[in-house]
């Protein structure tokens, strides 16, 4: 239809792609819209599209006739008239149309006028032309020069409309304090060497790491298939020979003695796990795959997860129900042995810090302004800052309140990190979330990339995947910004005679199950590409430091001889969080075993 044609406008056209999108009209309305078509030019699908962009805007979903003279005000007559004013301007000394590239040239042209100060300031109401760099824009001479300041190099009100601080953050009373302590922590001045000396930080057996995006939502279920399986035989093989067992027994064949069974643990519903809904899924060679409940009553002890490599100890008199006797624990994997090329082993400090990094009544990041003044202070030897850099849960984000590209304001908030920590030569190490708005929502989520790296930087800056086993000096380093404790603590079911602590047991589960994730199947919210996971979602060794932040509590634990630190959140809602730091050093085991790589560690509230 042309747009010209008022009498080829169907209203009930109109009706069905209104409700396509979620949107429905009163019956007047629908008058209005066809007369709209025709009186500003618009193609039934092109009023329709700025029906929605009105709607997402504004929270209307449904159009009376009082939201379609907004929407006539707001949205077509003000285009309209700045169509005609850019045209009137052509042949003026400014551009009339305001892309890329001529807003660059009105900032270079009024960045000889301005002072430094000014053009960080809002705009008074008869300047509305003024604007500064924004994060998809190239950044003038003016804004290079600020690099040694990060408070002005960093300006929210350039992505959002409504960049006012936190009241509730801003006013919090206990900077500083520290929530929990690990090791011998008292009296340490928590001061790092700024990346100083032989330090060496990175992706351990660099070669097989996720380096790059990849095609995902190709999966066959053959191939998820084939990797569980995998997972069952290649445990399966470890933990008899372990414990030392002579054979595995088929899940299904009646049996009369006791008998052993390896498999996987399940639900047999859609529910969540209880004790009264176990099964367990034999192996392929044993078992074809062949699932049978399991009855617990007779174990004394338990710590049971959907997705769980087990071995299983009891009776199958009928070879309908197994009931479960003993229950054969697995071990980690070894830790590893550094070699000369992995640097001195100095003690070393880091800081670990988790998004969101701004609250969530505002886009402004002072939490993250706040925490490079902490790096800048202390001169940590690496800072490792995990996901979501922009937080696709935030309110602003949810509505699409921001001016600018998640992208650009990714971008715009990582390079106030660089800059804003050059001075203390801190090594910078970014891991990627989930929750992260721009980026692949994924599992494993591929490394950020940041093109436009400056030289001075690309030593001290590393973007790594998620998950990710990284060397510092040979001491090493499990990071995941995935919630493990919330996913697993949700789904796992226990029994035992003495408190024990879920925390710790999920942990233990971790490291002996030897995956970043070893739940099956997942949270529902996280998509996990299974060919990728069995490449790099697997513990190569045990690491000697686990990060694994979490919106449950904090918390610093050693198991198995892996200190394992939640750092907590930068952030929680519209208040301020924790972030975590550590002392670490690389020390060879004596006579009396092994040393822990981590000497002191604290979290502590920004």
């Amino acid at each position: 239809m042309g747009p010209g044609g008022a009498g080829s406008v169907s209203a009930e056209h109109l009706a069905s792609e209104l409700q396509m999108f979620g949107l429905d009209c009163e019956e007047a309305a629908y008058e209005k819209l066809v007369e709209l078509c025709p009186l500003y030019r618009k193609t039934e699908d092109e009023l329709v599209a700025e029906l929605v962009a009105f709607s997402s805007n504004t929270g209307k979903v449904y159009l009376t006739l009082e939201n379609l003279n907004s929407f006539e005000n707001e949205f077509l007559t003000k285009r309209i008239a700045k169509a005609r004013h850019g045209a009137s301007k052509k042949d003026s000394s400014h551009p009339g149309t305001w892309d890329i590239v001529s807003i660059q040239e009105l900032i270079e042209v009024e960045a000889k006028e301005e002072t430094l100060l000014n053009s960080y300031t809002t705009p008074s109401k008869g300047s509305q032309k003024r604007s500064v760099s924004t994060p998809e824009t190239p950044q003038s001479k003016r804004n290079v020069s600020a690099a040694h300041s990060p408070h002005l190099l960093f300006s929210p009100s350039s992505f959002s409309p409504s960049a006012t601080p936190s009241q509730k953050y801003s006013s919090r009373s206990s900077r500083g304090e520290v929530v929990t302590t690990f090791g011998s922590a008292q009296g340490m001045s928590w001061s790092g060497k700024g990346g100083g000396g032989s330090l060496r930080v990175k992706v351990l057996d660099a070669a097989k790491a996720l380096t790059g995006s990849y095609k995902s939502m190709f999966q066959k279920l053959t191939d998820v298939r084939e990797v569980l399986t995998c997972r069952i035989e290649e445990l399966g093989c470890e933990l008899k020979e372990l414990h030392q067992i002579e054979a595995f027994n088929p899940v299904s064949v009646p049996a009369q003695e006791p008998i052993t069974l390896l498999g996987q643990i399940g639900c047999d519903s859609n529910g969540k796990l209880n004790p009264k809904s176990v099964i367990l899924e034999g192996d392929r060679e044993h078992s074809l795959g062949v699932q049978i409940p399991v009855d617990l009553s007779e174990l004394q002890e338990y710590s049971l997860f959907p997705g769980q490599v087990v071995i299983m100890e009891g009776t199958n008199s009928t070879g309908k129900k197994f009931i479960a006797t003993k229950l054969y624990e697995g071990v980690p994997l070894p830790f590893y042995q550094p070699t000369e090329e992995d640097g001195d082993s100095d003690q070393r400090m880091l800081l670990v810090a988790c998004g969101p990094y701004t609250t969530s009544d505002s886009v402004t990041y002072d939490p993250m302004m706040d925490l490079i003044s902490v790096i800048g202070r202390d001169q940590p030897d690496v800072c490792i800052l995990l996901g979501p850099f922009l937080d696709a849960k935030h309110e602003q984000v949810e509505n699409c309140q921001l001016t600018s590209t998640f992208e650009g304001v990714f971008r715009h908030c990582v390079r106030t990190i660089i800059e804003g920590t050059r001075s203390s030569g801190t090594h910078l190490v970014f891991v990627p979330s989930l929750r992260d708005a721009h980026h692949h929502p994924v599992y494993p989520q591929p490394p950020f990339s940041l093109s436009e790296l400056p030289q001075e930087d690309k030593k001290r800056v590393h973007f790594v995947s998620d998950p990710c086993t990284l060397s510092i000096n040979g001491v090493i380093l499990g990071l995941t910004s995935t919630d493990l404790l919330l996913h697993m603590g949700a789904e796992e079911i226990s029994s035992s005679s003495s408190a024990s602590d879920r925390f710790s047991r999920i942990l233990k589960h971790v490291l002996t199950q030897r995956s970043y994730y070893p739940l099956y199947p997942p949270f529902e919210e996280m998509s996990v590409d299974y060919e990728h996971f069995y490449s790099h979602a697997q513990l190569p060794v045990t690491p000697d430091i686990f990060i694994v932040p979490s919106d449950l509590r904090y918390f610093v634990k050693d198991i198995l001889g892996c200190v394992c630190m939640n750092p907590g959140r930068l952030t929680k809602g519209q208040v301020g969080g924790t972030f975590g730091r550590l002392y670490i050093s690389r020390q060879a085991a004596d006579g009396s075993g092994r040393k822990s790589a981590c000497a002191a560690a604290q979290v502590v509230k920004i």
